[in-house]
């Protein structure tokens, strides 16, 4: 038995109920100094509470606080806020952004710890007229950046940066916290390429073998697999399972996550519909967005197929959609249905029957401060005239809450939505049923083509192939062409008839699911040959 003394952290007995439901139940976790552990579980399963539990976050005081207690570095604690937090020597990289999109990359990753010095002002008005040491500034956000391993200019504008080079800002911050001692991750790597997880990742190594505890939260079982010194799965708030990564494997883990044997994989190969009538043709498509640029992509897709956009990340697959659906400025020939569709112009593409399910579920996708049925049906209301009541030929207009909430249920049931009530916030909802709740608001407008981005990013195995079969249920029952793009090829080749590699904002080819994973990997490097010119044409 390992003395109780050698432990970083100890959380002990720790639960935890909001509003009578009991979300932590009896937790009892150790952590060493400098050991990487990695905390996966289901959405929903209680890993975020646990963290915020030990991070202070107010909504934990605001809730009644929770039972058990937590040993930090020999002392028992219970932080009154972050800052607390971080004073002790815990940092955390939190799921959703947390910067000033307006300031630079120093600027955000010396946020609230920036040296300064002192000026003329000092020797009269006192220490709060020192001024920002900018030198000093650049010189520690560039070794935090050294550390990463990554090549980031520091003077970039952080909102300028593609979502890759975000998440490597976050981390970097905590890493320049000098009495760091505990680091807790929560999915680091979600918004990442393979190549940038795997820089990421060598960094965290080289934190934990300079004493740096790591907590590493994440649903790409094979990173936790690969990194982790020890693995903890949660389910419905209690421990499950604690297992050594050496002694098990994804489907392992993946089953005490799920709590019964997984009897259906995503991973499975798929028959391939042969469908030749093009329902969308895009012609030298150019979209310039802040590092999705593209530049000239052409491709057709086909009435009733799911169709995938591939590609690393900052190559332009985000941008293609972005582009389409007016986000982001964008100029070429797009026809939908054999007519011009014309760009620059959101509510016009939404009219016309296309729809869009963002990669940015929290920024675009989602009214947070709402609740599940205005969310779901705010965007039907708006274009379709949906859910509404009228007198006198449409001049008064009103909302039809019994429709609201009938539409909602259904959609709350068929797609698994853990809530409490419709009513509920959306910003209550854990990411993955936040996700879930971005694709029921696209399927109540009844769509004839769906673009889709990111869809699984940030959520468990479970919710993982419930979204995917969910994509593939309405492509089937009701015809609705899906085009996803995704950074996970894995997913990509379960679901769609074709994908298209992009790189350096143009389609490099489009192969079939059944094509060798190195004809993949050639293409996102842009390397071409006449035979993947024709491949899955």
């Amino acid at each position: 038995m390992e003395s109780k003394e050698k432990y970083l952290l100890r959380m002990e007995h720790v639960s935890k109920d909001f509003y009578g439901t009991k979300v932590l139940k009896n937790i009892n976790i150790s952590v060493k100094s400098g050991e990487i552990i990695g905390l996966v579980g289901e959405n929903g399963a209680g890993k975020s509470t646990l963290m915020n539990i030990l991070f202070g976050n107010p909504i934990i005081h605001e809730t009644g606080g929770f039972e058990g207690k937590i040993i930090f570095d020999g002392k028992e604690v219970n932080f009154a806020s972050p800052f607390d937090a971080i004073n002790a020597g815990i940092g955390m990289v939190h799921q959703e952004f947390i910067f000033i999109p307006g300031f630079t990359a120093i600027e955000n990753i010396l946020l609230n710890k920036e040296p300064t010095r002192y000026s003329f002002f000092s020797e009269i008005f006192g220490d709060k007229l020192n001024v920002l040491n900018r030198e000093e500034m650049k010189k520690r956000a560039i070794e935090a950046i050294k550390i990463l391993g990554i090549e980031l200019n520091p003077e970039i504008i952080v909102k300028e940066m593609p979502v890759g080079h975000k998440q490597f800002i976050e981390i970097a911050r905590e890493i320049d916290r000098k009495l760091l001692k505990l680091l807790v991750l929560d999915e680091p790597t979600a918004v990442l390429t393979e190549s940038e997880a795997d820089i990421a990742m060598k960094a965290i190594k080289k934190l934990a073998a300079k004493g740096v505890s790591v907590i590493f939260i994440s649903h790409r079982l094979q990173e936790i697999l690969d990194s982790c010194d020890r693995i903890i799965v949660l389910k419905d708030g209690s421990v499950q399972k604690e297992l050594i990564p050496s002694d098990t494997n994804p489907r392992e883990v993946a089953e005490y996550m799920i709590g019964h044997e997984l009897t259906k994989s995503i991973w499975k190969s798929k028959e391939i519909r042969k469908i030749s009538e093009t329902i969308l043709e895009v012609n030298n498509l150019w979209v310039d967005m802040p590092g999705e640029q593209v530049n000239g992509a052409s491709f057709k897709v086909n009435k009733g197929e799911i169709f995938g956009i591939g590609g690393l990340t900052g190559q332009g697959k985000l941008g293609i959609a972005n582009g389409i659906m007016g986000l982001h400025p964008a100029e070429g020939e797009v026809k939908f249905k054999g007519k011009p569709i014309f760009l620059n112009n959101s509510k016009y593409v939404l009219e016309q029957g296309i729809a869009f399910v963002s990669e940015d579920r929290r920024g675009l996708g989602l009214i947070l401060d709402q609740p599940i049925f205005k969310n779901i049906t705010f965007t039907a209301m708006q274009i379709k005239d949906m859910f509404l009541k009228s007198l006198l030929g449409g001049l008064i207009k009103w909302s039809d809450d019994k429709a609201m909430f009938k539409i909602t249920r259904e959609y709350i049931d068929a797609l698994q939505i853990k809530c409490e009530s419709e009513k509920q916030l959306v910003r209550e909802l854990s990411g993955g049923n936040q996700q879930k709740l971005c694709m029921a608001k696209v399927f109540v407008l009844q769509p004839e083509l769906i673009f889709v981005s990111e869809p699984t990013r940030g959520i468990d195995v479970g919710a993982k192939s419930l979204v995917l079969d969910t994509l593939c249920e309405y492509n089937r029952k009701y015809g609705i062409t899906i085009i996803m793009a995704s950074s996970e090829l894995v997913e990509l080749r379960a679901i769609c008839e074709r994908i298209a590699i992009v790189d350096e904002g143009r389609i490099s080819g489009i192969l079939p699911p059944t094509a060798e994973l190195v004809e993949f990997g050639l293409l996102m490097l842009g390397i071409k040959s006449k035979k993947r010119e024709t491949i899955g044409k």
